[in-house]
């Protein structure tokens, strides 16, 4: 099974941002709390519906969208 099928989209599910697992946790939402310095373990005491997986899913995800080939600068 790919890890990243644990991230789903659903237009009726938190306006159709990608969530893990169809339940209402964007990934914006984890990666925040990661950044914000929480662990892996901090994240999952606190939202015991998520497994370990899903942090690494919700990674994995993140980093597909790195694979971009150049940021174009917007001219303020």
């Amino acid at each position: 099974m790919n890890i990243i099928s644990r991230i789903t989209l659903d237009t009726n599910i938190c306006h159709g941002k990608p969530c893990i697992r169809g339940l209402r946790y964007p990934v914006e939402t984890i990666l925040e709390l990661l950044s914000a310095g929480m662990t892996h373990e901090e994240i999952l005491e606190d939202y015991p519906d998520l497994e370990h997986e899903d942090i690494i899913a919700v990674l994995a995800f993140a980093a597909q969208f790195t694979h971009i080939k150049r940021i174009e600068q917007i001219a303020a």
